[in-house]
């Protein structure tokens, strides 16, 4: 079998008008970025605001593992098979950060035959969004320590400044740091950090805005700090609202691009699921929704984390009503889950796959919750056993969900047919009657509480009587209708990333919490978990090189 980047370079891509003539668009609708990528336009998408939206299919997956569950390539599969089966359908997915790019991820577009292309513009500077929301985040930061060093009309205090930088690199040692060194001509010295760039609230605001106008709205309701009488201080307040929308006029445009198959994709936004909401942005999934009768899109890591932020604050947010989830689910991660060790998970283990099927049924119970009807996709891989399917397949039919064997990192869209028909077989049983886990007047408290013992089924949550203190302050202040947004650990269900399976019995600390005012939610950070996360021992960095001129060693 020939390798991602390989199969990627030998696709027939259709030039960029093509695709969007398959959507209805004309060229007049396209800002192209050469000729296999484009924006659609502001006047556009305004042109599509009354129209009909097609059905919406959510991908999500069980908890992470270092054999990993394809989640994107499953994503892009079922998107390809449904077009084989003669839907109109667009997927929608998130933009790559370079940050785990060039630290151990690689490459974020899938895998196989089924993945969305050119793959290499898209696992490094695309089309400059990530770029445009640094910038704008960086300039509101110059902005407010500018004011300090000028006078501090708003009385800003410069300890409660609660704004810190980003940059799209994964580096520790940024974390913490002092700024204003060097004497009075330098500013004022304070505390402060650095956060990556998809953890960062201008990338949240550029997800959850409806347009150009909500954009420079949300960005003035930025609260960077207190003033010295405790008071919110806004980027309304300091001038920087209209500056940072200029910096992502052009961003806020969704990305169209394409998969090996020629499907309509929209590749835009990325934020972080672990750390932030983990969604692509609303106007591209809204966009494809008007353009599309079936739009195919993900929510980043386990559904613990993204599925469940898609449905409280996605869906909240955009009014989205889902028809269906798609629960990925490969043989390889559940023998992990039940003790297997990675060396080892080629070999038949069934009583192991049983075992770690916990962490399955937990998922397939809280997806439940919001509603909507689950089909679980069995990403295959070659050394699974006949009776491996069988014991995975039976498990999840005595769990109320059909389980669906999908060969599309092999066989493209041709290999996802099955799991095609299933998913239409939900949409058009029209059983989805999604409703959101907790309600918008419920305290702030209360509602982590709910996704901690309901979703993550902790036996209780641990409050700092600081946090505590902050959340009401919050509250008093206009801010309690907020979701929330839980940040933590990826790969348990815990605190704890080493508590596999389906765990029980444990606490969720909450270390901190972060007002993302413009945003709209609150950002909850659960024990360890970092906002600028650190390289391994040998980053990919070290790998990656030009060969010939030919991109190596980033997939």
């Amino acid at each position: 079998m020939k390798t991602d980047i390989e199969i990627a370079r030998e696709a027939k891509m259709l030039p960029i008008t093509e695709i969007g003539a398959k959507l209805g668009l004309l060229p007049e609708d396209l800002l192209p970025y050469g000729h296999d990528k484009a924006k659609v336009t502001h006047a556009k998408l305004a042109d599509l605001a009354d129209r009909p939206t097609g059905n919406l299919i959510l991908v999500t997956a069980i908890s992470p593992t270092p054999p990993g569950e394809g989640k994107t390539t499953t994503t892009v599969g079922l998107a390809d098979a449904l077009s084989r089966i003669g839907k109109q359908v667009s997927v929608c997915i998130r933009e790559a950060s370079l940050g785990p790019n060039f630290g151990m991820k690689g490459g974020a577009a899938g895998g196989g035959m089924a993945q969305i292309v050119p793959m290499e513009d898209m696992n490094l500077h695309f089309t400059g969004d990530f770029h445009a929301v640094t910038s704008a985040h960086n300039l509101l930061a110059a902005m407010i320590d500018n004011h300090l060093h000028w006078g501090n009309v708003l009385r800003i205090d410069p300890r409660r400044v609660s704004w810190r930088r980003v940059m799209d690199v994964n580096d520790r040692a940024l974390r913490d740091a002092i700024i204003g060194l060097g004497g009075t001509k330098n500013g004022h010295s304070r505390e402060t950090g650095f956060d990556i760039t998809a953890a960062s609230e201008v990338m949240a605001i550029l997800c959850l805005a409806s347009d150009l106008d909500d954009l420079e709205a949300r960005l003035g309701r930025i609260v960077i700090g207190e003033s010295f009488n405790r008071d919110p201080v806004t980027a309304a307040q300091l001038g920087a609202a209209g500056a940072m929308t200029v910096l992502l006029k052009d961003a806020l445009q969704p990305n169209l691009v394409q998969t090996l198959e020629n499907t309509p994709a929209f590749v835009h936004g990325g934020p972080f699921a672990n750390i932030a909401h983990g969604c692509n942005t609303l106007v591209a999934t809204r966009a494809a929704m008007q353009l599309s009768d079936y739009v195919v899109t993900e929510a980043g890591f386990g559904a613990d984390l993204g599925a469940e932020k898609f449905f409280d604050i996605v869906c909240r947010v955009g009014e989205l009503e889902p028809a269906a989830v798609v629960l990925v689910a490969t043989v390889r991660a559940l023998k992990y889950n039940g003790g297997v060790a990675v060396d080892d998970l080629s070999v038949e283990n069934v009583p192991a796959l049983v075992a770690g099927c916990a962490n399955l049924g937990r998922h397939i119970e809280n997806l439940r919750r919001f509603g909507v009807p689950v089909v679980v996709a069995i990403n295959h891989f070659t050394a699974d056993t006949e009776d491996e399917i069988h014991a995975l397949q039976s498990y999840c039919a005595r769990h109320g969900a059909k389980a669906v064997v999908s060969k599309h990192w092999a066989e493209g869209g041709a290999g996802a047919e099955e799991l095609g028909r299933a998913v239409v077989d939900l949409v058009e049983a029209g059983d989805a009657e999604f409703e959101v886990l907790y309600p918008t007047d419920a305290p702030l408290t209360e509602k982590i509480e709910t996704v901690a013992k309901k979703i993550y089924h902790a036996e209780s949550v641990y409050f700092p009587t600081a946090v505590r203190n902050q959340l009401a302050a919050w509250e008093e202040s206009g801010f309690g209708h907020f979701p929330v947004c839980l940040a933590k650990t990826q790969y348990s269900f815990s605190a704890d990333p080493k508590a596999l399976g389906a765990p029980e019995g444990f606490e969720i600390p909450i270390r901190e919490v972060r007002l993302s005012a413009g945003a709209g939610f609150v950002v909850a950070l659960v024990g360890e978990i970092m906002t600028m996360p650190g390289l391994p021992r040998h980053p990919a960095a070290e790998r990656i090189r030009l060969d010939d001129g030919d991109v190596v060693g980033l997939f």
